[in-house]
């Protein structure tokens, strides 16, 4: 599948004869002219922005060989949910893609989204899970103290965001649906959504460089945070949060309770005994007095 989708990108292929690749800092630029390619199991050839399930692969065969990685760390919708599982490493289509089931070289397996999120539970290699698309994705942006107090709002902010998804990620500035501004809370959330049913745009390519806190640890070459331009003045982003809405609700029941469900339950088990040991003690004591008697 590799070796298809090397002859197929090939006239994609990045040359750089600068000798770097500059959405890659992972990658390796070699021959004349300059040909970048990704190393997770084999060479690929690198494109402008490369697809996120060869990107999580990557990053995966450079933490088995001890090479430096990045740290992955309101909703949209009701159905809205983060990816909270953290990196694994995915079964891909040829062109980048997601296959719908992932195993993670296991016997326990999951659904996932075009985003390669989990959104069922997980359950044998007998799962049934069909493609499901992801079209809306939030995000939530809180800027540095320190750019408050540049006069904002959310019709010029979107006019940056705009400008930025595109300069940086090439994303068209008509995914960009709406822009909220809470000065307050420094928050600024943005909807990036396509229609329904569209399969062109791959809005994961975009969140793969975004997720956790791409300021820290980016992967461009060339080193620079997430930043608005505003009439002329930056906004620097400190902390990104991202929420994926897909075409189907998610599948996730409570057969895996959260951390904070097992405290809370254990709380309230541990209240009940109490009073079942206080009840206990006082039916001893009656006992014992009505025995004196």
């Amino acid at each position: 599948s590799l070796s298809v989708f090397n002859k197929s990108m090939k006239s994609l292929s990045l040359f750089n004869p600068t000798g770097s690749c500059n959405t890659m800092k992972w990658a390796r630029c070699d021959g004349d002219p300059c040909q970048c390619t990704l190393t997770y199991k084999t060479n690929k050839q690198l494109i402008d922005l490369i697809p996120k399930c060869f990107l999580i692969k990557a990053e995966m065969y450079r933490a088995r060989n001890n090479v430096t990685t990045r740290s992955i760390g309101g909703k949209s919708v009701e159905t809205a949910f983060v990816d909270n599982d953290g990196i694994y490493d995915p079964e891909c289509e040829s062109d980048g893609k997601f296959k719908a089931i992932q195993c993670n070289g296991t016997d326990v397996c999951w659904g996932v989204n075009s985003a390669g999120v989990r959104r069922s539970d997980k359950g044998d290699k007998n799962i049934k899970c069909e493609p499901v698309e992801t079209y809306w994705v939030r995000l939530e942006l809180k800027h540095k103290a320190n750019d408050a107090t540049v006069p904002l709002d959310a019709t010029k902010l979107k006019t940056g965001i705009e400008n930025a998804l595109l300069e940086r990620y090439k994303l068209d500035k008509k995914f960009v649906s709406e822009v909220k501004y809470d000065r307050d809370g420094r928050l600024i959330v943005v909807d990036v959504k396509k229609p329904e049913k569209e399969r062109i745009t791959d809005l994961s390519l975009m969140t793969y460089y975004m997720e956790g806190h791409e300021s820290l640890k980016p992967l461009f070459q060339d080193y620079k945070p997430f930043e608005v331009s505003v009439e002329g003045s930056k906004v620097s982003v400190e902390n990104i949060l991202l929420y994926y809405v897909d075409e189907v609700v998610p599948t996730f029941t409570m057969q895996s309770p959260t951390d904070g469900i097992i405290a809370v339950i254990v709380v309230v088990s541990l209240i009940v005994i109490a009073g079942l040991l206080v009840l206990f003690f006082l039916a001893q004591r009656q006992k014992a007095q009505y025995s004196k008697a």
